[in-house]
């Protein structure tokens, strides 16, 4: 193993070093990373790059922002964690402000965890809860297991419930056999989604009742592919009529990303809906592990009792301070405004950018992506990383924009420029 002490500042070396200890489910980092500001980063050679990843859309203020750390500083010197026998101030004011933005109705509860999946882990727990409670579903005698209706190229992490809900084969087959009683139903197909709820009946081959649909406004690992509010409305009539929940993953999309507090709060995306619970992480708390489930109303919230669920960090005052913390920020200097407007002018300027290469842009607010002409996106991210830019390729013949919801109209602008000198002819990857 390498010597940690004599490696300096060179990259390739502690690349290595990163390979000697670390298990290898990431991949070799592009990077090493050193400090940050605003919304540029520098490597430990000195090397500064413009993030248009943001973390994977989680640092919405960008990088050492005043007000975050001195909330994180002063909380530190307080007290960092005292489990879950105990609260804290920031804890309860957190979890009554996310209720607040989420326009929850009375009795909505939150619950904390430490990321998206789970938050998504939570959501599984408390969609199978609530399908106990359904006709025709287990305890009752001659019951089956309800059911949760997941969508084909969802994503919605990697614990094992969370990844029951995932759609993609090649992460899901290694583990399987996975949750059961979750199937998959075809994003954007009202129909598939209708005859997954005509499957359930009594009787030899019908199935249990469906307790919970579970998606995303904008299906980000899949290349950033809004659902379309016509579907997401159709999916709250049938969620409505069969007495099922729907469970909307704002895991990406949530916390000011596509110019709303949360993206189902974007007529364009949901058509107007109100979901029965939500789940949040990422931007949250501005690059501090947190993440949780928001269910709406009393009843919903009740299904949780003392020891059904929890995590010894949850809730802990440091990351609740972060959140604060950025949630202030982002009200006080009209980010999620900002979102809106850099988010457009990055798609304008995509859309105006005189290269074959790129064939189409969609997005809202701070998520975005370009459709690439053929399969190049790692080596166009690669091509953009050299220059100093950083992007991402969410899908072999498209690249994803999630910046840092602080960025201004001249980081769009090198941003596009530097983008504007990639070459069609990069090859496949």
């Amino acid at each position: 193993m390498a010597d940690l002490e004599t490696l300096g500042s060179n990259d390739s070396k502690w690349l290595g070093a990163y390979r000697d200890v670390h298990m290898n489910v990431f991949g070799t980092p592009l990077r090493v990373m050193d400090h940050g500001e605003g919304a540029h980063l520098w490597d430990v050679d000195g090397n500064e790059y413009l993030d248009f990843l943001g973390g994977i859309a989680v640092n919405a203020l960008g990088y050492a922002h005043p007000a975050w750390v001195k909330a994180v500083s002063e909380q530190a010197a307080k007290v960092a964690h005292v489990s879950n026998y105990f609260a804290t101030e920031p804890q309860i004011e957190l979890a009554s402000k996310l209720v607040e933005l989420a326009g929850a109705p009375k009795g909505s509860h939150v619950y904390f965890g430490n990321s998206g999946a789970e938050g998504n882990e939570a959501a599984i727990k408390l969609a199978k809860l609530y399908g106990r409670t359904l006709p025709g579903a287990l305890p009752d005698i001659g019951g089956k297991p309800a059911r949760i209706l997941a969508m084909t190229h969802g994503f919605h992490g990697r614990t094992l419930g969370a990844l029951s809900a995932t759609w993609k084969p090649a992460i899901r087959k290694p583990f399987e056999p996975l949750v059961p009683a979750i199937e998959f139903v075809e994003a954007g197909n009202v129909e598939s989604l209708q005859r997954a709820f005509n499957e359930t009946g009594l009787g030899r081959y019908g199935k249990g009742p469906v307790a919970a649909v579970i998606m995303e406004m904008i299906q980000g690992e899949a290349g950033v592919v809004p659902l379309g509010s016509d579907y997401v409305k159709a999916a709250r009539n049938l969620c409505d009529r069969h007495n099922a929940l729907l469970i909307i993953d704002e895991v990406q999309c949530g916390i000011g990303r596509t110019g709303k507090w949360f993206s189902f709060q974007r007529d364009d995306l949901s058509g107007g809906i109100t979901p029965d619970a939500i789940t949040f992480a990422k931007g949250v708390a501005g690059g501090f592990p947190m993440g949780g489930l928001i269910a709406f109303g009393e009843k919903l919230s009740s299904l949780f009792t003392p020891g059904s669920h929890g995590s010894t960090f949850a809730g802990n005052p440091l990351g609740a301070a972060a959140g604060l913390a950025t949630l202030k920020v982002i009200e006080d200097e009209n980010l999620l405004e900002n979102a809106e407007q850099r988010g457009r002018q990055l798609r304008e300027g995509l859309a105006s950018l005189d290269n074959p290469l790129f064939v189409a842009v969609r997005g809202r607010g701070l998520l975005d992506a370009v459709q690439l002409a053929h399969p190049c996106a790692h080596a166009v991210a690669d091509w953009a990383l050299q220059r100093g830019l950083i992007v991402n390729a969410v899908a072999p013949n498209a690249l994803r924009f999630a910046p840092p919801l602080i960025i201004t109209e001249n980081d769009v602008n090198q941003c596009l420029e530097i983008l504007a000198g990639v070459p069609a002819d990069l090859p496949d990857d």
